[in-house]
């Protein structure tokens, strides 16, 4: 390593805590070319807000694609929610840039000192997906990246086999006709269609936002899926899921959450609206960007008066509250 490589590259990390989606796990598999013995954790922001990684994480460990915990030695991140400001310290590097992707900042870094080239088509992609600018057939496509972003996530091994067959250099296509992943492949091919179905059902649009209602139904989704359906006939769409009255570390379910997405596929170069604005409206620790961003739901009720459980009847209520604002913005 030179003596002109970015400061990042010179500390010793030996744990990488990264988001669970595609950006996070390119974003892992990157970082492992230059640490290879690094231990993969994936978590969630609403989970590292809550503290539940506050006990492994030190200043050997590179947090991506996630919000900066103060006691981390390495922060990675793009978000717009989390742009550091006046952040200083001597015993952290903090890397935010206004990117498409987490994986494009490791992805720069880490070419400094290593050779990167067989990474470059699914950086690309990554960009692409990550940063809004896929296209409708592009999306709908059968494009080997776009089927391993859709196995990413649920499944921590899963998501960790395919860091570190991607840290190995080995292919997508590789990677998706593996043991390990064939058949979970296999199976999201198999119920895509019935998932358009059950999205089809539970979607209204008012004042073109698509709402989708998709609460303790075991199935998620992005924006992506939903504007391709709702079609032209929406400006952004919020998707509800997760299970109600779990909480974070619950192996029964995921907290009931909402997702913003601006429709990118009509707004190429940004949406009618700050989703950012809906996103932190209950939750102060929602966010992420512009034209994408999530948040839990929180229990609200007349005279600010808070429960502690979630329950159904909050979910309208942060709904109404959204759609008001997005109504008269």
């Amino acid at each position: 390593m030179t003596s002109m490589a970015h400061p990042a590259l010179r500390l010793e990390i030996n744990k990488i805590l990264t988001d669970s989606d595609l950006d996070g796990v390119v974003t892992a598999a990157i970082l492992r070319r230059w640490w290879p013995d690094c231990e993969i954790i994936f978590g969630h922001p609403g989970a590292l807000r809550a503290g539940m990684f506050d006990q492994i994480i030190d200043r050997n460990t590179a947090v991506c694609d996630l919000p900066m915990h103060e006691k981390c030695g390495l922060s990675i991140d793009h978000h717009q929610s989390n742009e550091p400001i006046g952040v200083q310290s001597r015993d952290m590097v903090v890397v935010w840039r206004n990117t498409p992707s987490a994986a494009r900042i490791a992805f720069d870094l880490v070419r400094e000192v290593v050779d990167l080239d067989d990474m470059k088509d699914l950086m690309e992609w990554v960009d692409k997906l990550d940063g809004g600018s896929v296209s409708k057939e592009e999306y709908l496509s059968d494009n080997s990246i776009i089927w391993l972003g859709r196995v990413i996530g649920g499944d921590d091994n899963i998501s960790l086999y395919i860091a570190e067959a991607l840290a190995k250099g080995e292919s997508v296509e590789s990677i998706l006709s593996s043991e390990l992943v064939r058949d979970i492949l296999k199976t999201k091919k198999e119920k895509i269609n019935s998932t358009d179905v059950l999205i089809k059902d539970n979607l209204k649009i008012i004042n073109r936002l698509a709402i989708v209602r998709l609460e303790n139904l075991g199935v998620r989704s992005n924006g992506y899926r939903i504007t391709a359906l709702a079609g032209e006939d929406c400006d952004a769409c919020i998707v509800i899921h997760g299970d109600v009255g779990v909480d974070f570390g619950d192996p029964d379910g995921y907290p009931v959450s909402a997702s913003f997405y601006t429709n990118s596929f009509l707004h190429r170069n940004g949406g009618v609206f700050d989703l950012t604005k809906l996103a932190t409206r209950f939750d102060k620790d929602g966010g992420g960007h512009a034209n994408a961003c999530g948040c839990r739901i929180k229990p609200i009720s007349e005279g600010g008066v808070v429960r502690h459980n979630v329950i159904h009847s909050d979910i309208d209520e942060n709904l109404r509250i959204w759609i008001d604002m997005w109504v008269n913005k």
